[in-house]
Order: C-alpha cells, then sequence, then structure tokens
C-alpha cells in the first residue's frame, strides 16, 4: 500500500506539473507575436485545455487504451468505467489509480494541439480553429496514440516511443504544417520574396514560458516513467535537462556562426528543441548520449527555421522546427543510442512514417474541408488591426496601447 501510495503521490504531482505545460506554451507564443493578438492566443490556449479534457474523458481515453483490439482503431465507448479494482492495467503494473491516469494521459492530448495554436497565430479564424482542435483532439490524437501506447500495431512491432517525441510533437507538428501550408504567410512576413522579421512583443515573457515548459517537462517525462521507481525517474529527470541545456547552446553558437549574433529567441528554441529530441527515449539513454541528442536537435532548430522561411512556410514561434523537426530526430535517435538492444532503428522510421501519413491526411482533410467551407483565415482588416478586438471585443493591455501593423 506505501508503495502504491508513493507512486500515485509522483503521478499526481507528474500530471499538476504537465497541467503547469500549458502556462508556458501560452508564455512562449504571445511573448513571441504581437500585443494585438495576445486574447486571441489566450483564448485558444485556454479553449484547448478545457475541451481537451472533456474530450478525452468522453471518448478520447477509451479510444486511445482500448484494451483489446484490432491494433488500428478501438471502437468507441463514451466516459470511464475503471477497472474492479480501480488501478492501472498491465501497461503501468498496476501501480497507481485508473483517475490519476486518465488525468495524467489527458494533458497530454491537449498539448498536441497547444502546438497547432503557435505556428497559426496571428492570421486563422477562431472558430474554424476550435473545430480542428476538437476533431483533432478527440479522435486523431487518441487513435494516433493507441497504435504505440495502447498496444496496437506500432508497439507489436517494436517501435519505441517513451514520451511522445512522436505521439505528441510529431503529432502536433504534422499538424502544424499542413495548417500553415493552407493558411499562407502573415501581411508582411515576405517581401520580394524575402522573409522579414516580426518581431515578438514581448521577449520576457517567452523567455518565462521556455522555464515553465522546462519545469513540466519533469512530469512530462519523469511521469512518463509511469511509477516513482527511484532510479528510473532519476535519469529520465538528469537526461531530460541535459538535451534541453545542449539543445539551448549549440542552436546559440550555431545561431552565432551563421548570423554573427546572439539571438535570445533561437536560444530558447533550441532548449525546446533538446527537450522534444530526448522525449522519446529518455529513459534508455545515457548522459552522453542525452547531450549529443539534445546537441543536434538544438543545431537542426537552426537550419530548420532558415529553411521554413526559404520554402515561404510562416511560422511565428517556430513550432514546426521543435516540434516536428526535432520529434522525428528524438524518435530516430532511439533507434541508435538506445540502450535496449531491441530498438531498431528501422522500427522507428517505419513508425515515424505512419504517423507521417495518418497525420498529413488527417490534418489536411479537416483544414482543406474548412478552407473551402467557412474559411480560415481573418480579413485583411482583421489581421492588420489584430484578432484581439475583432474576434474577442477586448485589449489584452488595455492601458498601453500600441500602433502596430
Amino acid at each position: 500500500m506505501e508503495l502504491l501510495t508513493t507512486n500515485n503521490v509522483w503521478m499526481m504531482i507528474c500530471t499538476a506539473l504537465v497541467f503547469f505545460m500549458h502556462t508556458g506554451f501560452a508564455f512562449l507564443e504571445i511573448g513571441l507575436t504581437r500585443q494585438k493578438n495576445t486574447i486571441n492566443i489566450l483564448f485558444k490556449n485556454i479553449f484547448i485545455i478545457t475541451v481537451g479534457l472533456l474530450l478525452y474523458y468522453i471518448i478520447g481515453f477509451n479510444l486511445m487504451y482500448p484494451g483489446e483490439f484490432n491494433g488500428y482503431i478501438g471502437s468507441i465507448v463514451p466516459g470511464i468505467s475503471p477497472p474492479e479494482n480501480g488501478m492501472t492495467p498491465e501497461y503501468a503494473d498496476g501501480g497507481y489509480t485508473w483517475w490519476t491516469d486518465f488525468l495524467f494521459q489527458g494533458m497530454f492530448a491537449a498539448t498536441a494541439a497547444t502546438i497547432v495554436s503557435g505556428a497559426v497565430a496571428e492570421r486563422m479564424k477562431i472558430g474554424p480553429f476550435m473545430i480542428f482542435t476538437v476533431i483533432y483532439v478527440g479522435f486523431v490524437y487518441p487513435i494516433a496514440g493507441s497504435w504505440k501506447w495502447g498496444g496496437g500495431f506500432l508497439d507489436e512491432l517494436g517501435f519505441y516511443d517513451f514520451a511522445g517525441s512522436t505521439l505528441v510533437h510529431s503529432v502536433g507538428g504534422w499538424a502544424a504544417l499542413v495548417a500553415v501550408w493552407l493558411l499562407g504567410s502573415r501581411i508582411g512576413k515576405f517581401k520580394d520574396g524575402k522573409p522579414q522579421a516580426i518581431p515578438g512583443h514581448n521577449i520576457p515573457l517567452a523567455t518565462a514560458g521556455v522555464l515553465v515548459l522546462w519545469l513540466g517537462w519533469f512530469g512530462f517525462n519523469g511521469g512518463s516513467v509511469l511509477s516513482a521507481d527511484p532510479e528510473l525517474t532519476s535519469l529520465t529527470l538528469v537526461t531530460t535537462c541535459l538535451a534541453a541545456a545542449a539543445g539551448g547552446v549549440v542552436a546559440a553558437l550555431v545561431s552565432f556562426l551563421r548570423y554573427k549574433n546572439l539571438d535570445l529567441t533561437m536560444f530558447l528554441n533550441g532548449i525546446l528543441g533538446g527537450l522534444v529530441g530526448i522525449t522519446a527515449g529518455a529513459d534508455v539513454m545515457t548522459p552522453e548520449s542525452a547531450i549529443l541528442i539534445g546537441a543536434i536537435a538544438g543545431a537542426l532548430i537552426v537550419f530548420a527555421v532558415s529553411t521554413i522561411d526559404a520554402i515561404k512556410l510562416d511560422d511565428p514561434v517556430g513550432a514546426i522546427a521543435v516540434h516536428l523537426i526535432c520529434g522525428i530526430w528524438g524518435t530516430l535517435a532511439v533507434g541508435i543510442f538506445s540502450t535496449n538492444p531491441e530498438h531498431t532503428f528501422v522500427a522507428q522510421l517505419i513508425g515515424v512514417a505512419c504517423y507521417a501519413v495518418f497525420c498529413l491526411v488527417t490534418s489536411f482533410l479537416i483544414l482543406f474541408t474548412l478552407k473551402k467551407t467557412v474559411g480560415i483565415r481573418v480579413s485583411e482588416k482583421e489581421e492588420l488591426e489584430g484578432l484581439d478586438g475583432h474576434e474577442h471585443g477586448m485589449s489584452a493591455y488595455s492601458d498601453f496601447r500600441m500602433n502596430e501593423h
């Protein structure tokens, strides 16, 4: 009973830390965008976590953890019916309660849509975004998650994703890529084919957001041990932090060598890239491997951001570079650096490919249908004047206004 209580308390603490990550996402997104869209971004983030939890209770949890199923898609069973003893099933060895498990997994579900929120900032209509969130969080994410974490066909294949480099971050990243492509760039982002900087209005807030996210990752990865096992939990937190540190330092260094300036935003995204990169294998890496994985993720951030600009995709917060590119890298890195000989590069590659196809197709179908029916982009006037006034009728800083276009 004492061990059960310890495990359950640890998992509840991790749940709270992952919940707190939504504060970090909100701070990061509003900090890296313009003040005239602050309310819009905050509204989306609050909508995602509230509706995401409700959807995950109504349909998502059972769809993602269906027990016996065909390995591809489970049946829709509304609500949650805990086992007779109220404990988690085999994948967590009955180490904590079913209710704690639901809440912990529910926090993950909302994260996928939050990734899309940052990428489409400053020009997507709030209504279509809300519809997209309901479908993607309610159906797409749980089905994708069941393939590995629910004991589906990728789990049987040997694919490994400890805490979600692919299952959470790439699932959101692929949708972000599709959304940015279908939306088009913000007004003024590209001039004569060349990308123009559109500075965020509050970099200190963005910095606070990254530090909050890093803290939240203690729960994101630490909780994915699914117990309070001292050795494994401690190792996981060490590899997580070392990868984050390496990602930030290398991103800052590579950015300096390329652009001859010490770019704080690149430093921040490098930290996040390192965190995303280590997430797939934080429990099966040595500290040295974690540093190398994070360092490569940090370098990838710099080149991914410039490449995304070069192909004229407009991602205001770098979500595609961080969550998609580093998510793919981290997943493949398991097949290279894992201390478990059963983890193979081929299985990891197959997993990445399966999620790419599924998420690209589903997100395209949802967003393209919305684009052709209700439209997904605000008018030019609304974009120039800001979404806060037009879609929400309020200002984030009512006593401090700037004329920014």
